[in-house]
């Protein structure tokens, strides 16, 4: 046995050193990023990448048509009562979850303003539809 300080001895604890120094590093970049996610309204284009999302109830859909009207699955609503419907058939959901379907030639102040009344109705996850992209020949 030689002094503590030899070298062939193998030191069994564990160096959280850059343990500490990355989760720090992580923390302030979400202090920095996170208000900035709150701010954004998200909008997705009517053709996009993206796989089919997986519901576990039937998915409340919100539609707008060509001829700007509003339907809440097959129902028609006017946008002065579309608040105060939504909060109605929320009250009795598990989720308050939303998906949002435009046609293409919506003008994009209609949209918004649909966006804002949902968001006032307390939905807490507003989705957009969108048509896959389609592939060109070559």
């Amino acid at each position: 046995m030689g002094p503590v300080g030899n070298s062939s001895e193998l030191m069994a604890e564990i160096n959280v050193t850059p343990f500490v120094d990355v989760m720090l590093v992580l923390l302030i970049i979400f202090m920095v990023t996170a208000p900035l996610m709150i701010q954004g309204v998200n909008v997705s284009l009517p053709e996009a990448n993206s796989g089919p999302m997986s519901t576990d109830e039937e998915a409340l859909l919100l539609s707008i048509d060509k001829d700007s009207r509003i339907f809440i699955n097959d129902v028609q609503v006017e946008i002065d009562f579309l608040q105060q419907k939504l909060g109605k058939i929320l009250e009795g959901r598990t989720t308050r979850d939303v998906y949002l379907s435009a046609d293409k030639s919506v003008s994009y102040g209609l949209v918004v303003s649909v966006m804002a009344e949902v968001k006032n109705a307390g939905v807490e996850k507003l989705g957009m539809v969108t048509e896959p992209v389609k592939e060109k020949k070559k």
